[in-house]
Parts: C-alpha cells; sequence; structure tokens
C-alpha cells in the first residue's frame, strides 16, 4: 500500500482542493523504510508508471537528495549544518543546494512534505 500525497496549486485563498489544479503527486516507494523514499508524478503523468522526480532522504540524519526521475541526476539536496549553534543551544539550520534551473518552491513544497511524513510518524 501506497502513501499518496496530492499537492494542489492553491488559489489566491489557498483553499483549491479541486482535481483540476493538481501539480504534482508524492507516494512512498513502500510502506516501511529506514530511509524515506518518495516519488513524485506530475499531474501531466496520469499513468505514473514512471515517477518523474525522486526524493531520497534519512530523516534521522536530516537530509534528502531530490532526483529527476529514476536517474542519477541531483536536483536539490539539503543536510543539517553542523555548528556551535545547533550542537549547545539545539537549533537546527539547514543547509538547501538547489541546482540551475529547478524551481525552488518545488524543492521547499518537497523538503516540506518529507518534514510532514516525518513528523506524522514520530508522534
Amino acid at each position: 500500500m501506497l502513501l499518496e500525497i496530492p499537492f494542489a496549486l492553491f488559489d489566491t485563498r489557498g483553499e483549491s482542493t479541486e482535481e483540476k489544479d493538481l501539480m504534482f503527486t508524492v507516494k512512498r516507494s513502500s510502506m516501511i523504510q529506514l530511509k524515506t523514499k518518495l516519488h513524485v508524478f506530475l499531474a501531466t503523468n496520469p499513468k505514473e508508471n514512471v515517477c518523474d522526480f525522486k526524493v531520497e532522504g534519512s530523516w534521522l540524519e536530516r537530509s534528502c537528495i531530490i532526483y529527476s526521475g529514476e536517474s542519477n541526476t541531483i536536483l536539490a539536496q539539503m543536510h543539517k549544518k553542523h555548528n556551535v549553534e545547533s550542537v549547545f543551544l539545539g537549533k537546527d539550520k539547514f543547509m538547501v543546494t538547489v541546482y540551475p534551473n529547478v524551481v525552488y518552491a518545488f524543492v521547499v513544497a518537497l523538503i516540506a512534505i518529507l518534514d510532514g511524513i516525518n513528523h506524522d510518524y514520530d508522534e
């Protein structure tokens, strides 16, 4: 069974749940995973035979990599920044590297979804 999370393009009030506004769908590659693996399907890919993007991450390590489809082409990466503040004060900071020609908002949305999935399992 796959976890499916639709992500819609919201109207100006942020309330659209219409199928026509769907931008992409995110599915876990399996329900039991040591490292999180998500498959992302754009709305223009309704058959979902091959994912358009892949997210692999370790929430314990606070890191993830976003790939183009089933390739090894990296589009963005996130990792926890280790510094004095994070170690002694418990304030986590993250570094996100977004490669050229990649939409920042899309990367942030995927990271937010990954965070939401992992917080659901923490509770």
